[in-house]
């Protein structure tokens, strides 16, 4: 009679062990089947409305509390009207030349990126202006390989949902130019004191150079490999075309 309580008590607790497990591994898809309609719907909204805060200035929000330091950022949103063409050429010269020709994700350069590494060189980073989007909108400039599945969903969200004029008008609104200031807007009026729209081509390029290192270049004080590369972003800027501007 012991033996066959123990085992009744022995089965019971196992029962119980896989029904809780059952109710965990529901809970989890359930969460995990949320976040997904959430994120969509989010991206939904995104589409006609303005973020009123990103991923990246909340991080910076953080940083400088952290700090010590002030935590107002210095931005202004702009529409693709108010930042003008120049600006748009530089910064898709700079970054994301077939950005029109895409579904968010360049092969090309990332083939090129994988074969360099191959050859001795660093593993350089080419990321699209859509998944730059989706990084700065919904997530933080931290890097790891648990990021990179976001970054990667919402891109294919944003593609799926936006214009690419649309993604192409949130990046120059929320891309970092420098410490707490955030779009080209606010960028061009800090270093050049213009709108953007009086931007002259070698000014934007100067802009555009920063971008992949905001916090520690500035357009107004470039130097070296930086400077060099503004004439041949200029240079560039003869083959971009922007379909709602030409």
């Amino acid at each position: 009679m012991g033996k066959g309580r123990r085992r009744d008590k022995s089965t019971g607790a196992a029962t119980k062990r896989r029904s809780l497990l059952r109710r965990l591994l529901s809970l989890i898809l359930k969460l995990g089947a949320l976040a997904l309609l959430g994120s969509v719907l989010l991206v939904l909204f995104l589409r006609w409305v303005n973020p009123p805060i990103t991923g990246v200035m909340l991080q910076r929000k953080i940083e400088a509390a952290v700090a010590g330091q002030p935590t107002a950022l210095e931005r202004r949103w702009c529409s693709l009207e108010e930042i003008g063409s120049v600006l748009p050429r530089a910064v898709l010269a700079a970054e994301d030349q077939r950005f029109f020709d895409h579904h968010g994700f360049d092969f090309t350069e990332i083939g090129k990126a994988i074969e360099e590494a191959q050859q001795g060189g660093g593993l350089r980073g080419a990321s699209t202006i859509s998944q730059q989007v989706a990084k700065n909108v919904f997530l933080t400039t931290h890097r790891s390989w648990l990021r990179k599945a976001p970054e990667l969903w919402f891109t294919v969200l944003i593609e799926a949902t936006w214009s690419k004029q649309r993604i192409l008008e949130v990046y120059l609104n929320v891309a970092e130019w420098g410490p707490g200031l955030f779009g080209g807007c606010a960028a061009a009026q800090r270093y050049f004191a213009v709108a953007p729209t009086a931007l002259d081509r070698r000014k934007a390029a100067q802009l555009a150079v920063v971008l992949p290192a905001p916090r520690r270049r500035r357009p107004d004080r470039l130097e070296g490999y930086s400077a060099e590369r503004v004439g041949w972003i200029v240079g560039q800027m003869n083959n971009i075309r922007l379909p709602f501007a030409d």
